[in-house]
């Protein structure tokens, strides 16, 4: 497929895996600690850690069910591909899988007393894909989908989750900025109940907005926003956020930046990678980075069911919309 639409969905599925795997070799190492152990990282090696499975187990609810997904769906996807990748899995998704498995609660509760983490914002960049152009939907379904792996005390987790998946899905459309997919990540938020998240994300923003450097950005994120736990949502996303805006979107240089950010580095770039991968299309990924993936992890295939997905949707919204002009 030669389109605007498919490159955006290859480049957030590839730039999502690539900075997944750059950073796993540095992932809770300072940003000091990897300058002086790694020096300049420019390659990968790998096809990703977690981030990357529980986004390929997404995609697979997402295709089996044609694009109609909710928590119970992405629980049987978890449960279908359990035996490949659940020595990946970190402590939340493990007790999600485990309760969920015996039976001691239904998927929609799944989430509830989980610690924070990332679980579902790092690897949620298939919903935005899915609500391409459509941040408020993309929102408005992921609340459901993180809802297995987030809910109750941290239900920040599962804001941060709707946040990246309305930021993909602005950065899907055409000829869209980089300040519109910033907006996009809160504006959908619950106005209360994802206040906190909210919060976060706007003065994380707010200050790479004033500075416009990345150094200075990262040594006043160091002073002033890290948390207890290197995972934390509400750490990992706003830094996702900042450093695709302080790339201006481009993909080699919000992977970059994400790997050097150093803390839950495979998961900031990982995030970082797809959203400027989406925002710029497969073609913008640096050739040698993307040819290596593709000669050991095509994505192709993928990228052509998702695609497949956004058009059946697309035909639903016409046809409803159909229904109701002839009422009219």
């Amino acid at each position: 497929m030669d389109n605007l639409l498919y490159s955006k969905i290859l480049g957030c599925l590839a730039g999502g895996i690539i900075g997944d795997a750059m950073g796993a070799p540095v992932e809770n190492l300072t940003y000091q600690d990897i300058e002086a152990k790694y020096g300049l990282i420019s390659d990968f090696e790998g096809e990703g850690t977690d981030d990357s499975a529980i986004k390929r187990i997404l995609c697979d609810a997402i295709t089996a069910n044609k694009g109609r997904i909710t928590a119970d769906e992405f629980a049987d996807s978890f449960l279908k591909l359990e035996e490949k990748y659940v020595h990946l899995f970190f402590i939340p998704v493990r007790n999600m899988l485990e309760r969920v498995k015996e039976g001691l609660v239904l998927p929609v509760y799944a989430g509830m007393g989980n610690m924070q983490s990332s679980s579902s914002a790092m690897a949620i960049s298939p919903m935005g894909i899915i609500n391409a152009g459509n941040p408020e939907r993309a929102a408005m379904e992921t609340y459901d989908v993180a809802g297995l792996l987030h809910a109750g005390e941290t239900t920040f987790c599962r804001d941060a989750a709707c946040a990246m998946a309305a930021a993909v899905a602005q950065a899907m459309s055409k000829d869209t900025g980089t300040e519109a997919v910033l907006e996009a990540a809160t504006s959908f938020l619950h106005p209360k109940s994802g206040g906190q998240m909210k919060t976060c994300i706007e003065e994380v923003i707010g200050y790479a907005r004033s500075c416009q450097d990345y150094r200075i950005f990262r040594e006043w994120f160091y002073t002033n926003k890290l948390r207890t736990v290197t995972c934390d949502s509400r750490e990992t996303v706003p830094a996702a956020l900042a450093l695709f805006y302080l790339a201006d979107g481009e993909p080699e240089k919000s992977i970059s930046y994400a790997v050097h950010f150093g803390r839950d580095a495979d998961t900031i770039a990982t995030m970082a990678g797809a959203l400027a991968g989406a925002f710029a299309g497969a073609e913008s990924i640096r050739k040698d980075w993307f040819e290596k993936l593709q000669s050991r992890n095509d994505q192709s295939t993928l990228a052509g069911q998702l695609y497949d997905v956004v058009l059946s949707r697309l035909e639903q919204e016409k046809e409803h919309c159909r229904q109701l002009e002839a009422m009219l």
